[in-house]
């Protein structure tokens, strides 16, 4: 495709009025590390064991084992392993810290280092709200959900799947998809990555939005994949990685392990398994491109060996959570995990629990980039549309909580206020209280504190009820972020032209 000018490029340089700014989370709140050095030390030879004993299968895709034929690595069949130093030594190549570029300026972000960032729910084929239930995700509901997360301020990151559209053909999806982060938000996002072509659509659009140089030198658009656990990285990765990562774009690549099938049941041996699977990954990104930046992901979770059926939120999963934190610093590397889960179908008190654990655990640990931050039912299978709206909203007090854990401020100790009000008075009027009342405690604005007879009067309604109302509000007073209409034209002839080449394909 055409590379673009400087001058080009200019345009989208002026920030956007719309829904209010949602810059990432600078924590100050300190990472909460439940493992002492004896510990670390364990789980990191575990890693370099299996990075030089056991390996890691690289399969279907002879251009990555020549690659890493030719770097050093032994091959056996499709299995490479390799020392555990020069290992770490490539992984130390990438970032530990990066930003990604929104097409607002205003709404980029930083992953890496105390910085966290939070995006929707990714993936599910199915939606949910309360009015007309559980069906098959559309064109229509994934719009509907690209909106609501450009318009919430606790949402960071647009993600990309927040639900499949099955009403378009699967080799087509990508690209209405794409156009429709690009023009319904400006906050950034993630690109395809299924299919190699799909990935470099992805890529070429984003190129369309920032222009050639300033992809060069930046990271705008990244990957999402998932290792094939146990031990196996499949050509959808080490494809999507030539793709992205050679552009110097960002590449998340994530373990997904139930403990007990696709990992050993034992929690330490399944986090060192995550390790060696996404660090070799790393690795294999920085044999491409030295620098390019990666997110070293997590999403192992706990399952029923009776039925065999995924668990969210339980104990097991939660010190995962931290002990990866603890790795992942280790190894300098950006950590993606953990979000608001729950196996729940509906927003009930199961999927309060089960998100609150997870993403309480994922709060502490420090995760840098959480995927699955809201919107998560019935095991991933389903966006619900209420769910995202409660677990953004709930987002706000973690929120505050990383950001400015204890002012200790000189005004902060409020002592004119002392001085203004007598024992056994109140402080509702003191200049203290009026010089900070509007923003001294965060507020949920689903939550209901009112009396009984207040909440009654006013419908007695659930938060499911006031939830609905919220996102259909949301929707109601939904204004594009504007974009130049050379771009959104190019964009749409892009789409237009791919779309006349590729014949419909439903896998």
């Amino acid at each position: 495709m055409a590379r673009r000018t400087r001058a080009s490029r200019s345009r989208t340089a002026t920030p956007v009025l719309g829904a209010p700014a949602s810059p990432h989370i600078k924590r100050t709140l300190p990472f909460f590390d439940i493992l002492g050095e004896d510990q670390l030390t364990k789980l990191e030879a575990q890693v370099d064991w299996m990075f030089e004993n056991v390996g890691v299968a690289f399969r279907d895709d002879p251009e990555a084992l020549e690659l890493w034929r030719k770097s050093g690595a032994r091959i056996e069949g499709d299995i490479v392993r390799a020392d555990a130093q020069w290992i770490r030594a490539l992984c130390a190549k990438a970032p530990s810290q990066f930003t990604q570029l929104a097409r607002n300026p205003e709404r980029s972000v930083t992953i890496g280092g105390t910085n966290q960032v939070f995006a929707p729910v990714y993936g599910s084929p199915f939606v949910r709200d309360l009015e007309r239930g559980r069906r098959y995700g559309d064109m229509a509901a994934f719009e509907d959900l690209v909106k609501l997360t450009y318009l919430h301020p606790n949402l960071h990151h647009g993600g990309f799947v927040v639900c499949e559209p099955t009403d378009v053909a699967v080799s087509k999806r990508h690209l209405d998809m794409m156009f429709a982060h690009m023009t319904l938000s400006d906050k950034p996002h993630l690109g395809a990555i299924t299919e190699m072509s799909r990935a470099q659509d992805s890529v070429d659009m984003a190129e369309i939005v920032f222009g050639a140089d300033v992809m060069e030198q930046n990271c705008v658009i990244m990957g999402n994949v998932n290792t094939n656990s146990p031990l196996l990285v499949d050509r959808v990765v080490t494809e999507a990685a030539r793709v992205y990562s050679s552009r110097g774009q960002g590449l998340i690549v994530v373990p997904f392990i139930l403990t007990g099938a696709m990992g050993p049941v034992s929690t330490a041996a399944a986090i060192c398994q995550a390790m060696a699977e996404a660090m070799m990954v790393c690795a294999y990104v920085q044999l491409l491109r030295p620098g390019a930046p990666f997110v070293l992901g997590n999403f192992l979770s706990s399952m029923s060996l009776k039925s065999g059926a995924p668990t969210f939120g339980m104990p097991e999963p939660v010190v995962s959570n931290y002990a990866i934190g603890q790795l992942a610093r280790r190894a300098g590397l950006p950590l993606r995990c953990g979000g608001s889960l729950t196996a729940s179908k509906i927003e009930d008190a199961q999927a309060a629990y089960e998100s609150a654990d997870s993403m309480h655990s994922t709060m502490l640990a420090g995760a840098n980039f959480v995927l699955h931050a809201a919107g998560w039912l019935e095991g991933g299978l389903s966006t619900g549309y209420e769910k995202l709206i409660m677990d953004a909203d709930r987002l706000g007090s973690y929120q505050k909580v990383l950001d400015h854990a204890l002012d200790t401020s000189e005004d902060s100790f409020a002592r004119d206020a002392y001085a203004e009000v007598e024992p056994g008075g109140h402080f509702l009027g003191s200049a203290h209280t009026m010089r900070h009342y509007q923003n001294a405690f965060y507020e949920p604005k689903l939550s209901d504190s009112e009396n009984v007879e207040k909440w009654e009067e006013e419908g007695a309604t659930d938060m499911r009820t006031r939830a609905c109302s919220r996102w259909k509000e949301m929707l109601h007073q939904y204004e594009a972020p504007k974009m130049d209409e050379a771009t959104h034209e190019e964009l749409s002839a892009y789409v237009a032209r791919r779309k006349e080449v590729i014949p419909d394909a439903w896998y």
